[in-house]
């Protein structure tokens, strides 16, 4: 509990200087954090019905493309603006990124870009937002040629 609290802590407190230092930070959790203006802020659990979603969509493709090719969450994608790595919850990587991602699973701006990145909006206002207008213009700037807003609420794709 202590050692949780004190990890806790350091977190809030630890302010990045760069994604470098952000990339080579270990706090020894499960947890996900994008970098936000230097600092690391946790990002929540997805529902369970947009696990079942992704899901869903990552058997597809890995059908289709092959299990390397398709990327659930956890994979980081480093972006221009604020936060600079958005988790994605579904990539179609290129056969190239293979390779590069065995060690760390980050494509960064001087890598290519994945073919298709896939969200799938959270509830709240907020995160709507996100999905709709901060995450499009990122993956916009990046050059990323599809990027898929899959809407529970209104049982919708948008490409």
């Amino acid at each position: 509990m202590i050692h949780g609290a004190i990890n806790l802590i350091l977190k809030v407190n630890h302010q990045f200087q760069s994604f470098e230092e952000y990339l080579s930070y270990n706090d020894n959790s499960e947890n996900f954090y994008e970098l936000f203006n230097g600092e690391l802020i946790e990002v929540p659990p997805e529902s369970g019905l947009n696990v079942e979603i992704v899901n869903f969509l990552l058997l597809k493709f890995a059908l289709l493309l092959g299990h390397r090719r398709v990327r659930g969450q956890g994979l980081k994608l480093e972006v221009r603006g604020e936060p600079k790595n958005p988790y994605t919850d579904l990539t179609i990587i290129r056969e190239e990124h293979i390779q590069q991602l065995s060690k760390r699973n980050t494509i960064r701006l001087s890598m290519s870009t994945p073919l298709l990145v896939v969200e799938v909006v959270s509830p709240g206002e907020l995160q709507r937002e996100k999905d709709y207008i901060a995450k499009r213009i990122q993956y916009q700037d990046c050059g990323i040629p599809e990027y898929w807003i899959v809407d529970p609420e209104t049982q919708g794709i948008l490409d």
